[in-house]
């Protein structure tokens, strides 16, 4: 199948790959869009277990306060430079992030921080930030969420730390 410039232009949109990227992965799916979005999300998760030990020192505290302003959240995500921390992608995520906290209320950011810990009862999708469904895609969870930004920013992303206020609790 031709790999057509429009299918390039398209993935790219869709993914925020570059062109040389797009076009290989297009090429490897023979031409098949969502095989071609699988192969980059693969190249994405391997680029970002090599970034996982770079220093996050810059990024954003993003706060959500939900509608009647019964609920609030504070959250800190880190990257590695100024300039990432101001793109849309990374503002949208550390957003969708806040929202996350508000909606399905977690304790922990991760798994690697229950173990030994005792105190909370439940799955690691009730108790972990990281392990939880994406509430606006069920599909995928927080944790493949911040892969995706590190696939597009090429930069290292971490949730360093959040908090939630609930009236009456």
């Amino acid at each position: 199948m031709e790999i057509t410039t429009q299918m390039i232009k398209e993935l790219r949109e869709e993914t925020g790959a570059g062109v040389m990227d797009a076009k290989r992965a297009l090429e490897d799916a023979q031409g098949d869009p969502k095989r071609a979005k699988e192969i980059l999300r693969e190249k994405g998760v391997a680029a970002a277990a090599k970034r996982a030990d770079r220093e996050t020192s810059n990024g954003v505290v993003e706060s959500y306060i939900h509608a009647g302003g019964r609920i609030g959240v504070l959250v800190e995500v880190n990257c590695e430079t100024d300039f990432v921390a101001n793109t849309d992608d990374f503002r949208a995520l550390a957003r969708n992030v806040a929202m996350q906290i508000a909606a399905m209320d977690p304790k922990l950011i991760s798994p690697d921080e229950r173990a030994g810990n005792t105190e909370y009862e439940g799955s690691d999708e009730e108790v972990c930030l990281l392990s939880q469904p994406f509430i606006r895609d069920p599909g995928r969870t927080i944790g493949q969420l911040v892969q995706d930004t590190v696939a597009k920013t090429g930069e290292n992303v971490r949730v360093r730390r959040f908090v939630r206020f609930e009236l009456g609790r």
